[in-house]
């Protein structure tokens, strides 16, 4: 009897213990959207470590404990199509980002943070540690935990690195062993941790890529079970054949396709949404795995060089600059652009040859749309705005970034409701002070996933909030192939994102994109809280994620 007391008291004492510590984080009173896209529900939700161990009827001890009344507790937001492969070594914190509640950001499109081999010299990057060089895809994610990083960062390998380590900055038809080493490339990448290929078939060098070479390099992409992420060919007046060659290459190569910011980006063909929607339908149903992704915005970023037809761009920006310095070579840029290229997205013709809708985001003119610009510079003389054009990208010695307001609330709408078609900002972490307080950025850098919820979800009602965190949140796992991530479920990493459903919106504008939005509440990512009401915790438990 005295031993039994012993045992029974020893295991009181031992339980009592192994309370005080049973979890590490406990979320209370929440509902619970887990990013199926099923009705949410009340329930709380206990983490150890990096993972979810425990989800509804769950209590006990825990070293921190996040009531969540009133709130909706949701997956960490996946932005599956962003452009901070250097930001994020520049500031760890992606303030603009982790802001809006997202927890894992997929880089790499077209222009991948590696390979640099071959003919690309190996890349030099400045890091909040100091300088560091990036042969492969796997020094990048070696310098991204080394930096330290408030979210998880994913790649894909771009066509861009792959042509210009094989073919310089040349335009040739590539030969028989210069593809069989683009596929080696592809390959390397792919065992380094790649997700998949991307390409910016629109300009060179993805443009000077035919299909049947993208269907080749795109196999290699499928041994390793992964993606091809299209900016597709032409999102202007050919954007319907652009549409049929990205399920071209998915399905010759038996590999996922997911289009990039899927748009009608010319006036001439805007509302034809729903034929574009009917072929990926049709295509779907002969079961090709075609998808796409959307930014809830109705103006996109490139560059002002993208005006320049692409023959310029052969050899480089140096060439280019070089062009636009010779007064024939001007004559026939003109006469091109005005008049258009067979084959050739045109963002000048796109937007009705308007320069009030061009934005400028950088350099000397950041805020101004280059209509004011060619005011400016012209004082009063008649001089051909192309000319403006030309000099001040020689100016500028700079493709100059710029916002073009080249589709419509109604297409990208329809668009935004297929299931199907998942969140991504084409933005970059950036922050409202410090060195990532640059230009005049476009506002999906700060306000893409807020704006989803607050206004398409609660204020429209386009799409349910259950849908809205879907499209956030488990599609963009589903798409990628994204292992215990995406979903709240027991076992899987807790990267979870709380927000105020009744007051979550975006804040930033085209006139002043540097503001935070409202209603995120609290940012964890592998179980640590990296954002606490407005305040940013500095915590920097983001991982290289890597596809296997």
């Amino acid at each position: 009897m005295v031993k039994n007391a012993f045992i029974i008291l020893s295991l009181i004492i031992l339980t009592g213990c192994a309370q005080k510590n049973k979890f590490d984080v406990l979320i209370v009173n929440g509902k619970i959207i887990d990013g199926t896209g099923k009705p949410g529900y009340s329930g709380n939700i206990a983490i150890k470590g990096d993972k979810i161990v425990a989800m509804g009827n769950v209590d006990g001890k825990a070293k921190t404990k996040i009531d969540a009344s009133d709130l909706v507790v949701s997956p960490g937001f996946i932005d599956i199509h962003t452009h901070s492969e250097y930001s994020i070594l520049t500031d760890g914190n992606a303030e603009s980002k982790i802001r809006q509640g997202v927890t894992t950001e997929v880089v790499g499109e077209s222009d991948s943070p590696g390979p640099f081999s071959g003919q690309l010299d190996p890349e030099i990057v400045k890091t909040e540690y100091g300088t560091d060089t990036i042969e492969s895809l796997g020094d990048y994610f070696r310098i991204v935990e080394k930096n330290g990083s408030s979210v998880n960062v994913a790649s894909y390998v771009g066509i861009g690195n792959v042509w210009h380590s094989v073919m310089g900055y040349k335009f040739d038809t590539p030969s028989d062993d210069q593809l069989n080493e683009m596929k080696k490339i592809i390959r390397e990448a792919m065992e380094y941790g790649a997700f998949g290929l991307s390409a910016i078939l629109a300009q060179p060098p993805g443009s000077k890529v035919p299909t049947g070479t993208m269907v080749e390099l795109c196999k290699v992409v499928s041994e390793y079970h992964g993606v091809y992420a299209s900016h597709m060919r032409s999102e202007g007046i050919r954007v319907f054949d652009a549409i049929r060659e990205s399920i071209e290459i998915g399905a010759k190569a038996n590999v996922p396709v997911d289009i990039l910011h899927l748009k009608i980006a010319d006036q001439r063909y805007w509302g034809r949404m729903s034929e574009i929607i009917a072929i990926i339908d049709s295509a779907r149903r002969e079961g090709i795995n075609v998808q796409a992704n959307v930014y809830p915005y109705t103006r996109g970023n490139n560059s002002l060089g993208t005006i320049i037809p692409e023959w310029a761009h052969e050899g480089g920006f140096e060439k280019l600059i070089e062009r636009l310095k010779n007064d024939e070579y001007r004559k026939r840029m003109k006469h091109e652009i005005e008049n258009g290229i067979e084959g050739w997205y045109n963002h000048y013709t796109a937007i009705g040859k308007d320069w009030s809708r061009m934005l400028i985001c950088e350099g000397q003119y950041a805020g101004l749309t280059m209509d004011s610009v060619i005011t400016i510079r012209s004082k009063n003389k008649k001089t051909d705005p192309l000319d403006i054009l030309f000099d001040l990208l020689v100016e500028e010695n700079s493709s100059i970034s710029t916002v073009y307001a080249h589709h419509t609330e109604e297409d990208m709408n329809l668009a935004l409701k297929q299931p199907w078609c998942s969140i991504g900002s084409d933005g970059s972490s950036l922050a409202t002070k410090g060195p990532l307080r640059i230009g005049n950025p476009h506002p999906r850098n700060f306000g893409t996933f807020p704006r989803v919820l607050g206004y398409y979800a609660r204020e429209r009602q386009l799409i349910t909030l259950e849908d809205a965190v879907y499209k956030m949140t488990g599609l963009n796992a589903e798409k990628l192939g994204l292992k215990e991530r995406g979903i709240l479920a027991a076992g899987n990493f807790a990267d979870i994102t709380i927000f105020n459903p009744a007051t979550v919106i975006d804040k930033a504008t085209y006139n002043d994109p540097f503001q935070y939005n409202e209603g995120i509440e609290y940012v964890l990512v592998n179980g640590v809280v990296v954002l606490n009401g407005e305040t940013h915790t500095g915590k920097r438990p983001g991982r290289a994620l890597k596809n296997k």
